[in-house]
C-alpha cells in the first residue's frame, strides 16, 4: 500500500525530475521528515503543496537532499595522489585536458583542480566541466567567495596565491575562473558527456540505493576516455571495478581500462 512519503516521491519526481526513490530511503525519509515537521506540516502531502507553491521552501527542500558539504583540499591526502601520481600521467596525453567534477556544490573541488593544473602544469590547456543538481549552489560557486573554515586545509602559500582577501572573505581569482564552466546536471536522469580524461565525483553516491549507484559507475566508465580516471569519496570505494570496466590504481582511484 501507498504511503504518504510515496505519494511525496511521485510528485516531486513529476514536478522536478528528481527521482527520490533513487537515494536510500531511511536516511532521506529521517531527513526530510525532520524538515517537514520543523516547518509545521503534519505530513508530506500538506507538506509538497506548500513547496510546490513557495519557492523559499522548494530551495530549503532541495538544499537538504543535496548535502551541500564541501572544501578546499577536502581530504587532503587524496589530493596529494592525484598531484603526484595521477597528474602527470594526465598529463603525457599532451592534449587540452577533459575534466568533469560531478555534484560539485559551491565550487570547492572544481577551484581546488583549477589551483593543482596552474601549480603542477601552467600553460596547460584543460576544461572542467562542473555539474551540480542544485542550480543556487551552482550560482555560488560561479561567485568564487569564500570564508576561512572552506580554506581550513589549504596551505597559505596557496591560499596568498589564488585569493583576493576582503576581511572574512576569500575571492578566487579570475584567471582560474576561466577554465571552469558551471552546469546544473542530474546524475540520475540527465545525458553524460564523454571522452574525460578526469571525472572527480566524491561523498555524493553514498545517499544513493546500490541500484541507483551501480548504473552511474556504468554511466561515469563509459564517460570516461580510454586510460583516464575516476576519483570517488572516502567512503565511496569501489570493491569490484571490473564489473564497470575499471580497475584499481590508488586508494579511491580507478583507471578505465582498455578494451579489445
Amino acid at each position: 500500500m501507498a504511503t504518504d512519503y510515496d505519494y511525496f516521491v511521485q510528485q516531486i519526481k513529476a514536478h522536478t525530475g528528481i527521482d527520490l526513490s533513487q537515494y536510500k530511503e531511511a536516511q532521506m525519509l529521517r531527513r526530510l521528515t525532520t524538515l517537514r515537521e520543523k516547518r509545521g506540516f503534519k505530513d508530506f502531502k500538506a507538506y509538497f503543496q506548500a513547496i510546490k507553491d513557495d519557492a523559499a521552501l522548494m530551495d530549503e527542500f532541495l538544499d537538504r537532499m543535496t548535502i551541500n558539504v564541501s572544501e578546499f583540499y577536502r581530504n587532503y591526502q587524496r589530493w596529494e595522489v592525484l598531484e603526484r601520481r595521477i597528474l602527470p600521467e594526465l598529463l603525457k596525453k599532451k592534449k587540452p585536458l577533459k575534466i568533469w567534477s560531478a555534484a560539485c556544490s559551491t565550487g570547492e573541488e572544481p577551484y581546488t583542480l583549477a589551483i593543482l593544473l596552474d601549480r603542477y602544469a601552467k600553460g596547460t590547456s584543460y576544461t572542467i566541466h562542473a555539474t551540480d543538481l542544485d542550480q543556487r549552489v551552482l550560482d555560488t560557486a560561479k561567485l568564487g567567495k569564500y570564508n576561512e573554515r572552506a580554506l581550513k586545509e589549504m596551505p597559505a602559500a596557496i591560499k596568498s596565491a589564488y585569493f583576493n582577501q576582503d576581511g572574512s572573505v576569500f575571492q578566487i581569482k579570475d584567471e582560474l575562473k576561466q577554465h571552469i564552466q558551471f552546469k546544473q546536471h542530474n546524475l540520475l536522469a540527465d545525458a553524460y558527456d564523454t571522452n574525460y580524461d578526469l571525472i572527480i565525483c566524491r561523498n555524493v553516491l553514498i545517499y544513493f540505493t546500490e541500484e541507483a549507484k551501480a548504473d552511474i559507475y556504468h554511466k561515469f566508465s563509459k564517460s570516461l576516455a580510454s586510460d583516464s580516471y575516476l576519483f570517488v569519496g572516502s567512503t565511496e570505494q569501489i570493491f569490484n571495478p571490473g564489473i564497470y570496466g575499471l580497475g584499481a590504481v590508488d586508494t579511491f582511484f580507478y583507471q578505465k581500462q582498455k578494451t579489445d
